[in-house]
């Protein structure tokens, strides 16, 4: 766990400054005419910049951990539930649903076409991640959780499960990661 603490807290830091000097850029104009910042427009600027940063992290760490409780629910073909069982698109679904109040797509497939797509070193907890498991693309997907890790409810005969992304067979068969929006 600690690792994922680790990348977390990285990401934030990270994504922090992002924000911040997209906010900056944003009051660009203001300061056109003034060589002198006006230190109360950057102040309020970084806020929203954190604030915006704090909301959108905190939502996909939600889904992360909510996607967590589900550990050992026995997989089912078409599974929505934890009292049925699930199939991997039905865990997220579920898990975006109650952590989120966010209806998803059905099928792994569906869901690959929702949020903005992300490249695999910029990661986040709360990202969903998606496999080739059926000689398809995008036929499987699983929430990441940090430090190369990944929740998803595997196959039939299979309970919910965290799997490292960089065993050889999740490996080969990444297809790509999407973020999705917390609205």
């Amino acid at each position: 766990m600690k690792s994922i603490y680790v990348s977390k807290q990285h990401c934030a830091e990270v994504l922090r400054s992002v924000f911040f000097a997209l906010a900056l850029c944003s009051t660009a104009g203001a300061f056109a005419a003034d060589p002198a910042p006006d230190t109360q427009l950057i102040e309020r600027a970084r806020k929203t910049a954190v604030a915006l940063l704090d909301r959108t992290q905190s939502a996909a760490e939600d889904l992360a951990t909510h996607a967590l409780s589900f550990l050992g629910i026995y997989y089912r073909r078409g599974g929505q539930s934890p009292e049925s069982g699930f199939d991997c698109s039905g865990l997220v679904r579920h898990a975006a649903l109650e952590a989120l109040g966010r209806t998803l797509p059905r099928t792994a497939r569906d869901m690959a076409g929702v949020g903005t797509e992300v490249e695999r070193d910029e990661l986040r907890p709360g990202d969903l991640v998606f496999f080739n498991t059926l000689r398809r693309t995008f036929s499987h997907v699983g929430i990441y959780l940090g430090g190369d890790k990944f929740v998803h409810a595997p196959s039939a005969g299979g309970v919910v499960r965290v799997e490292d992304m960089r065993e050889s067979y999740w490996l080969s068969r990444y297809n790509g990661a999407r973020r999705i929006s917390m609205q």
